[in-house]
């Protein structure tokens, strides 16, 4: 029932169209695939890097051995798209330095990662005409560059993909929890990640195809994340009855309404029937609290844009319980702070699945 995001120390995109152009600091990260003014196919791909302490210290101290990570990219815009389109991560072999530059500056600049160069040092190319076992790269005719990755072994297959249709959302998210545990374990180095468009979309000659994201950089809230995601639910209702009915009320007892983005916050989910059963008892049978459904959820969504933030998911969001009541836990470092957010639980009672929307609303302050 537990999310964790950590954020990029450094992402870029490196272009074969402006071989020697670094785009460290810019605010759009792309991926592309186009013919130039004499029809020789180009590529773009995304480089991005978390850092290996916090990979390590999340994973020590937070989240476990039995886990799924994956890396997002939130959508700016997309054009002349393909029917399908699949996107590849692999854990990068080599190297490479961000950068300060943007792609279209003028002189170029070449203070970090190019297509060509890991880094400001031009002597320090791609390393791609002799291949470590277990590594490739790719590139067409003499645009020599665009990384190189690690692919694997005969156990592990480090290839990791997404992919969708015309109609789909264009948001990223690729499962890399395999790379992550080599990471993690020093089997292999913490360079980052290149993503690429497939091989059969890269360096089209007769169409075109770009895909934008928000970037570590951007001013917006949809930064770049590594998303680490387990089930650390329990559910041991006690004494406490399971609510059965939909005729209920279900709020949230303990929101206090503003918190700063660091740490873990437990809220605690009340629920009673508006009618519930007459017994002979001591006590309020309206001050009596139930427990929710083993089958309930929580999800976190934007109160200006009522984007989920965290959506509902059936293993990743699920509510605990304990003999107080059910419960979950938020680390609030996954929220973009001087925003608002609100929360949603999801259930199913009396055999209908339904969402309760009681405005529940918190604001997240930065920390200090």
């Amino acid at each position: 029932m537990a999310v964790y995001r950590l954020y990029p120390e450094a992402d870029s995109f490196i272009t074969s169209f402006k071989s020697e152009s670094n785009a460290g600091i810019d605010e759009i990260v792309e991926l592309a695939s186009f013919p130039n003014k004499i029809l020789k196919g180009e590529s773009s791909r995304i480089l991005v890097k978390f850092k290996h302490t916090e990979i390590v210290s999340t994973l020590d101290n937070i989240v476990g051995n039995a886990f799924s990570s994956s890396i997002n990219y939130s959508l700016a815009n997309a054009t002349e798209l393909a029917e399908t389109v699949s996107v590849y991560a692999w854990p990068l072999a080599q190297s490479f330095t961000k950068g300060v530059g943007k792609i279209d500056d003028i002189p170029t600049d070449r203070s970090g990662v190019t297509w060509k160069h890991r880094n400001k040092n031009r002597s320090d190319a791609w390393q791609l005409s002799v291949l470590a076992a277990n590594t490739t790269g790719s590139f067409s005719g003499s645009l020599i560059g665009g990384g190189v990755w690690f692919t694997g072994s005969n156990s592990i297959d480090l290839e990791s993909t997404s992919s969708f249709i015309y109609s789909d959302s264009k948001d990223l998210e690729i499962n890399v929890t395999e790379a992550v545990k080599l990471h993690y374990s020093s089997s292999i180095t913490n360079n980052g990640f290149v993503i690429k468009l497939d091989d059969d979309l890269e360096f089209e000659t007769t169409s075109s195809l770009k895909l934008q994201y928000f970037s570590e950089n951007t001013n917006t809230i949809y930064r770049p994340y590594l998303e680490f995601k387990w089930d650390d639910s329990t559910f041991d209702t006690g004494s406490n009855s399971v609510l059965d009915t939909d005729k209920a009320t279900i709020d949230i007892n303990n929101n206090s309404g503003e918190y700063v983005n660091s740490g873990k916050k437990r809220f605690r989910v009340t629920s009673k029937p508006k009618y519930p059963t007459r017994t002979f008892s001591t006590g309020s049978i309206y001050k009596t609290n139930f427990a929710m459904p083993s089958g309930s959820f929580y999800a976190i969504q934007d109160e200006f844009t009522g984007e989920k933030i965290i959506d509902f998911d059936t293993t990743f969001t699920k509510l605990s319980c304990d003999s107080d009541g059910s419960f979950f836990d938020l680390y609030l470092s996954n929220l973009e702070p001087e925003r608002y957010y609100k929360i949603l639980i999801s259930s199913s009672l009396d055999g209908s699945d339904v969402v309760i929307d009681n405005d529940n609303i918190f604001k997240v302050v930065k920390n200090g």
